[in-house]
């Protein structure tokens, strides 16, 4: 049973890569929801200490990885939105 969580593990944190190259490489989060890769960053950093509690590599690994590629999405988007708000603030100057 451990390999069917090692493969799992291993698929779903490939599976997440292709959205983290495509945010690196367009800078666009405009379709992302700030709110569900808030959640998601915190629920995988949960899954990581979970691992640790069990005692679980392929957990903690695979979580480790995810947290970090989630976490940089996450910086994008909140980066975008900072920027956003600028825009807003400087049209409004007279």
């Amino acid at each position: 049973m451990r390999i069917i969580g090692i493969i799992a593990a291993t698929l779903t944190t490939i599976a997440f890569f292709p959205q983290v190259i495509q945010v690196i490489k367009s800078k666009d989060t405009k379709s992302i929801s700030l709110t569900m890769y808030i959640l998601f960053v915190t629920g995988v950093l949960l899954w990581v200490l979970y691992g640790f509690y069990l005692n679980d590599l392929p957990i903690i690994i695979a979580n480790s990885i995810v947290a970090v590629a989630s976490t940089i999405i996450l910086c994008y988007k909140i980066r975008e939105i900072r920027n956003n708000l600028k825009t807003d603030k400087e049209s409004l100057k007279f």
